[in-house]
């Protein structure tokens, strides 16, 4: 890897921002999708949730093949005038924006069931499989070549948070105001044909956001230019990952903490229209769960720096954890009392959040160190499929789940007892899930502050004697 950061301006606040606008598109896509879809499949389709347990799970199987290869295409492809990984975004935002803007068509409840669910199955195997994995794998991978510095790496991290909470903000508490309304008996009702014009907003918006992304960014570490004979093949590169434990820790902890943090998302859903029948109640909650991510922002990379990335990352995740057994154990019918308890978690694990992306770099960097090739491409790309695994975790659980509880998706009303095995769902299992990211965090994740820091200097050390060699 060549540092050519002399040849651009410096990097900067334009970087940051542009970087954001990426996650920003993505999120707009990315989280309607864990929300609402679930939602849209049995509320609005009426298709069964095991149903829609199946084909999450079927998808992320063929995932595995297309995030992987996705990402050896991008570490074979030539770079270009405008970088290595930029390419993509101009190439795919247009089909990934228009895909996810058709899996949201109501007119297909008309159909009968058995091509509502091949629409599905098409649609969500498009958008997820082939078109968000053919953005998102090169998006990621871009981090590493906007600076050489571990600093603004982090802070890349940071904006890319940044970028989701915004979009977070934006799905999590406008769409639940459009899309459900209230029936005389104050139940919450499904308006089905609205989540078409909301999917149409939002894949324009992403659509936008990408293009900023493009313009905004400069790649400034340029990948040198090396021959299929210099790649590790398929076999050699898989070994490789498999034998790496800072890949294989942040792979698990990410798809425990992104289950928990999805199923949390998509649950609530069906928590606050059918057991606290209170559909403001999910706008709140999702406006008061940004504020600790915009209020922790400015100290994320500080922190990571004086304590680690590791390290903060087990206090968060343990603080999420007390506060999912707390709440299960209290059964709250207040909405006050739930929505607090989960901004106090909010304020422990958020700024992991805001850090997380910068784990694969430091994953990067030690594989680097270890076996002496980089292959970005592929590594993010093994690290977006274990991505997926969470979100589909997510939803086969929510899913399965909700099935095993009795839920009926005919019924706009559930019995008590279904409600009540809602808020088990909703508390026990994210409990569990971010107990399950401390382990991985703490017992098999070994990159810790002083860790990274070695790393750091190792490849410093490197590319500046390969400088003085030429």
């Amino acid at each position: 890897m060549k540092d050519t950061t002399a040849q651009f301006r410096p990097f900067g606040i334009r970087d940051k921002v542009g970087y954001m606008f990426g996650n920003f598109g993505n999120d707009f896509m990315f989280t309607f999708a864990s929300v609402f879809l679930m939602v849209f499949y049995t509320k609005v389709l009426g298709i069964s949730s095991g149903v829609v347990g199946i084909m999450f799970v079927i998808a992320r199987f063929l995932d595995a093949f297309t995030d992987i290869t996705m990402g050896r295409i991008v570490d074979r492809m030539p770079t270009g005038k405008d970088g290595k990984f930029k390419p993509w975004i101009r190439r795919m935002c247009g089909p990934v924006a228009f895909v996810s803007f058709l899996m949201y068509q109501s007119g297909v409840v008309e159909a009968p069931m058995t091509w509502r669910i091949v629409y599905m199955f098409v649609t969500y195997l498009l958008w997820g499989s082939i078109f968000y994995t053919a953005i998102n794998v090169p998006y990621g991978s871009m981090a590493s070549v906007l600076s050489p510095e571990a600093d603004d790496r982090a802070a890349l991290s940071t904006y890319r948070s940044v970028g989701s909470v915004l979009a977070n903000l934006v799905v999590g508490v406008g769409a639940p105001l459009l899309i459900y309304t209230t029936d005389a008996s104050g139940n919450q009702i499904v308006q089905g044909e609205r989540f078409t014009f909301i999917a149409g907003v939002f894949a324009v918006a992403a659509l936008l956001c990408y293009l900023l992304c493009y313009g905004m960014t400069t790649e400034r570490v340029k990948l040198t230019s090396r021959g299929e004979e210099n790649h590790m093949g398929l076999l050699q590169t898989m070994k490789a990952l498999v034998s790496s434990r800072a890949l294989i820790g942040i792979i698990f902890a990410t798809v425990f903490v992104l289950a928990a943090q999805l199923l949390n998302q998509s649950i609530n859903q069906f928590l606050f229209i059918d057991y606290f029948k209170n559909k403001n109640g999910v706008a709140i909650m999702t406006a008061v769960s940004m504020l600790p991510s915009f209020l922790l922002a400015p100290f994320a990379v500080p922190l990571s720096k004086r304590f680690g990335k590791r390290e903060v990352g087990i206090f968060g995740c343990i603080c999420g954890a007390l506060a999912a057994y707390f709440l299960f154990f209290i059964r709250t019918r207040s909405v006050g009392v739930y929505i607090i308890v989960n901004v106090v978690a909010f304020l422990g694990f958020g700024v992991f959040n805001l850090i997380m992306w910068a784990f694969i770099t430091d994953v990067i960097d030690d594989l680097e160190v270890k076996r002496g090739i980089r292959e970005d491409g592929t590594i993010y790309g093994a690290y977006s499929f274990a991505r997926k695994i969470g979100q589909a975790l997510a939803g086969g659980l929510g899913g399965f789940a909700l099935s095993f509880v009795g839920y009926q998706e005919e019924l706009q009303v559930q019995t008590e007892e279904v409600v009540q095995g809602i808020y088990n769902i909703a508390t026990m299992i994210p409990a569990i899930l971010y107990t399950l990211v401390t382990i991985c965090l703490a017992t098999v994740y070994p990159l810790s502050k002083r860790k990274v820091n070695e790393n750091i200097a190792i490849l410093k050390e490197r590319r500046g004697k390969a400088e003085e060699r030429k």
